[in-house]
């Protein structure tokens, strides 16, 4: 069974349920994965021993917030390359977060992402849960085509 590190950064907690779906997906899937505040990552190791790593961030301001900016510093330092990545992130209006996360993922830290970020206004509205799901079950099967 491959384990997957999903980390989120959120300000008022719908990248989190967002990061929680996913989670299920990738479970629904027959995967482990754990799903973790970007506060709590102190250093690159905290990112390492996992097959697959998902970062989401809310967007504010047109970017990511901080803390999701320092696991991006973190993770250029955790040996990433050829992993499974994936990005996403909930936004109010303009929804760059995931974007750059993703573009980070696939040309700096080299990983084999899924297709896409997935970007969500809300895991409620317009079908958010089954999307975030279903980009679970994505990563799962990205994985799996990797092993």
């Amino acid at each position: 069974m491959s384990k997957t590190l999903i980390v989120y950064a959120t300000r008022t907690g719908e990248t989190q349920r967002i990061g929680e779906l996913i989670a299920e997906g990738i479970r629904m899937a027959g995967e482990d994965v754990a799903v973790v505040n970007a506060n709590t990552i102190k250093k690159e190791n905290d990112l390492q021993g996992y097959d697959a790593l998902v970062l989401g961030s809310a967007t504010y301001h047109g970017d990511m917030l901080p803390a999701m900016k320092t696991i991006l510093f973190l993770a250029e330092k955790a040996g990433l390359e050829g992993k499974t990545g994936g990005a996403f992130g909930a936004f109010g209006w303009s929804g760059e977060a995931p974007d750059r996360i993703f573009d980070t993922m696939v040309h700096i830290f080299k990983m084999s992402t899924v297709e896409s970020p997935l970007r969500l206004k809300a895991s409620t509205l317009g079908g958010g849960i089954r999307m975030a799901q279903a980009y679970g079950r994505d990563i799962a099967r990205k994985i799996k085509s990797l092993s």
